[in-house]
């Protein structure tokens, strides 16, 4: 009993010490930060840079004429398709956010987009199976490396065809032309690239976007990040003001944001082109050979229309376009 006691005691006089002060606690008000995503961070040029490459000192569209396309499950000994079929999979860089193009769809968890299906159809010539297909993701920036060490076969991923990619890899024939334009909150004042003087624009390492933003004069302050989405958010977060890549690219950055609108003209052309190493040729011409066939047999259209076709009319597959003839 004497226990009890002691324990009603204790805690009547802890009641009567909470009760005691009448003034409530202040209040502790903390403003939300929004964070920026991981690795952003602000392009400064370097003054001792040499000049960006141009694209004037090659024809950078002209790729290898296509060999015959033999039938799937047949690839002619020695070759480096031969290699792949041995192997059991095509293994294909690509990206997983960008939206369209190459991204994973939350639903099923697959890589799905336009450029997902291009690699497929590559991995149908060679297995009669489009499944048959190992898809790696790369940042932008880690394509070429990719290529060169022998990590994938090709790279299909928004992947614009410059002269100075060009001296490190090969290319296929332009199976896509997009045009760099600019995205921009409804209602911002931004309309042209004479808009972005003073302004900060978004733009993924690596790319073809960042040089042509750098160009600009006045030019505007410029952030670098990995992956397109992350832009999407600087915007939502006015941590940016716009924008700026392929128009392929920012078609699927609003459609998952309706606030948001294309303007301004062309700053630039960007032909799409499958990347292959160097010193594989004969695939070169292989995957010029599936191009030409796509063009022909209304596949591209086929894959336009499933993609693309709700943000712009098609122009019709691009022109292959070969800097020698047919291989002896």
């Amino acid at each position: 009993m004497r226990a009890r006691a002691t324990v009603a005691l204790l805690a009547l006089a802890f009641a009567a010490g909470c009760g005691s002060s009448s003034t409530p606690p202040s209040a502790v008000m903390v403003a939300p930060v929004d964070v920026m995503p991981s690795g952003a961070q602000e392009v400064t040029p370097d003054p001792g840079a040499p000049p960006v490459p141009g694209n004037v000192d090659c024809d950078r569209e002209a790729s290898l004429y296509p060999g015959p396309l033999p039938p799937p499950g047949a690839m002619p000994p020695g070759s480096t398709m031969a290699a792949i079929a041995e192997r059991g999979r095509l293994i294909v860089g690509v990206d997983q956010n960008t939206n369209l193009f190459g991204y994973r769809d939350p639903s099923s968890g697959r890589l799905e987009g336009f450029d997902i299906d291009v690699a497929r159809e590559v991995a149908r010539a060679i297995f009669g199976d489009p499944d048959r297909i190992d898809l790696r993701v790369f940042e932008a920036d880690q394509r070429v490396p990719a290529l060169q060490s022998g990590q994938v076969d090709l790279v299909v991923r928004t992947f614009s065809i410059t002269c100075d990619r060009k001296d490190k890899v090969a290319f296929s024939t332009t199976y896509f032309i997009a045009n760099q334009r600019i995205l921009a909150l409804k209602g911002s004042g931004i309309e042209s690239s004479a808009d972005l003087a003073g302004k900060r624009v978004c733009a993924v390492r690596g790319t073809t976007s960042l040089p042509a933003l750098s160009e600009l004069d006045p030019r505007p302050t410029v952030f670098g990040v990995n992956n397109w989405t992350d832009c999407l958010v600087m915007l939502q977060q006015a941590q940016v003001d716009a924008i700026s890549t392929d128009d392929s690219v920012l078609w699927g950055l609003k459609k998952q944001d309706p606030n948001v609108d294309l303007v301004g003209d062309s700053i630039g052309l960007e032909p799409y082109g499958v990347g292959i190493k160097k010193e594989n040729s004969d695939l070169v011409r292989f995957v010029n050979g599936v191009l030409a066939e796509m063009r022909t047999d209304g596949t591209w259209q086929r894959l336009y229309d499933k993609w693309l076709l709700e943000f712009a009319p098609s122009p019709g597959p691009p022109a292959a376009r070969y800097a020698d003839g047919p291989p002896s």
